[in-house]
């Protein structure tokens, strides 16, 4: 048996029963009879009328409207969210600390070249000495104050950055607080980069590295050095969070 709900325009609901069986082809004549008497035995239809205010009426409504929708499935059921325009510089950063940490991996390298000839035993040269330097100054990337051409030195004079070591902590933490340790800790680490790297220029320029023994002691200022700088790429990286 099938319910079906009629609203009447004094808002009352009519409940209605009704057969869904199709009717039943017409008898033969010999058995007219006892159908007619089994069809009298049957009950007519009954109506129950049910008696709601409007209110209900409204609220049956509704009900009947947002039950009709099926609930959503867990498994794409999703929130939106949407991060600050902070949280959006700093995964920037991290897309793009490979160009920030380029030039700590290309002073490396340059140092790493120095190391490399002024670990050879013989046939060293004046030409191998001014290597040596230039490697140790380009290494520096302007840090070192006295090994600054005119161009730079007067950029520097005027209050212009020019030591890369020092850009590079100032954009990796310019999303950090004045007073975050990681920041802090990135600053002192550059202040110890710098004067290594400035011990090192001095041992390279006051000792005639043709000599043996002065070789050894700018190798040994220059592995100081390549130790501070590994110290300052992880400093780096703390700041961007990678």
């Amino acid at each position: 048996m099938l319910m079906t709900c009629l609203i009447s325009s004094t808002s009352s609901f009519t409940l209605t029963a009704f057969s869904l069986f199709p009717p039943r082809p017409k008898p033969h004549n010999s058995n007219q009879k006892l159908n007619r008497y089994q069809q009298n035995q049957q009950s007519p239809p009954v109506q129950i009328p049910v008696k709601i205010s409007r209110r209900e009426a409204a609220l049956l409504s509704s009900l009947s409207f947002l039950l009709s929708f099926s609930p959503p499935d867990p498994a794409i059921a999703f929130s939106f969210g949407f991060s600050g325009p902070k949280d959006w510089l700093k995964e920037q950063k991290k897309k793009a600390s490979r160009f920030l940490l380029a030039p700590i991996d290309a002073s490396r390298e340059s140092l790493r070249s120095a190391y490399l000839l002024l670990a050879r035993e013989s046939g060293y040269t004046d030409k191998d000495a001014e290597e040596v330097r230039r490697y140790l100054k380009s290494a520096a990337r302007d840090c070192v104050s006295q090994d600054r051409n005119s161009l730079v030195a007067f950029q520097a004079s005027t209050g212009v950055e020019v030591c890369t070591f020092k850009l590079i902590v100032k954009n990796a933490s310019s999303l950090l607080d004045d007073r975050d340790p990681i920041k802090l800790e990135a600053e002192v680490i550059l202040t110890d980069l710098i004067r290594s790297f400035t011990s090192l220029s001095a041992v390279a320029s006051e000792n005639d590295i043709r000599l043996s023994s002065n070789r050894q002691k700018v190798a040994d200022a220059l592995i100081d050095t390549i130790s501070s700088l590994g110290k300052f790429e992880k400093s780096i990286k703390d700041c961007l969070e990678i």
